[in-house]
């Protein structure tokens, strides 16, 4: 395990902390990560993050759970074990389509919603028993947290982040 020290910066404002962000990347430093409690509007655009791509992963695994829904049913109820119902014969699939569109809606949003969600623990690297990777509890509070990453400039890092309005500001050693 490879150690290097980074510097915590502590706020307690939402607005202070877009602010701080803004003028750490202004200085072309590089923020590793930011802790907050809540979800702050637009912190991944002032940070520099990519946008997500789980949209695309959403319509991929509901086009999935489409084409599941229907070879399902065209099996089921057409070729394997057809059933007068109500009177309503199934000869073919396009007769009864009106039937099957709601079965269809569903295995769509089944498979998009739990897909996602597998998806999104996978990227996120969050499985069962993994310890928590936050590095003061306060973030989950009424704390945000900016880390960043030193390397021989310290007291640089140390006066930009007082002057962005940072409550605390610490060096720890982090453990890769």
């Amino acid at each position: 395990m490879e150690a290097s020290k980074v510097i915590h910066a502590i706020y307690t404002d939402d607005d202070v902390l877009m602010n701080a962000v803004k003028k750490v990347k202004a200085a072309k430093l590089h923020i590793e990560e930011v802790y907050t409690p809540f979800p702050v509007h637009g912190l991944d655009k002032a940070m520099g993050l990519a946008p997500t791509r789980l949209a695309i992963c959403a319509f991929i695994y509901g086009c999935i759970g489409l084409t599941v829904a229907t070879l399902m049913m065209n099996f089921i109820m057409i070729e394997d074990w057809p059933q007068d119902i109500g009177g309503k014969p199934s000869f073919s699939y396009l007769e009864n389509l009106p039937a099957f569109v709601p079965i269809m809606f569903e295995l769509t949003v089944f498979f998009a919603a739990h897909l996602m969600v597998i998806t999104f623990y996978l990227r996120s690297r969050m499985w069962p028993f993994k310890e928590a990777e936050n590095p003061d509890p306060r973030t989950t509070d009424d704390h945000f947290l900016m880390e960043i990453p030193v390397s021989g400039n310290e007291q640089e890092l140390h006066n930009l982040l007082a002057d962005t309005g940072a409550v605390e500001i610490n060096v720890v050693d982090k453990a890769h």
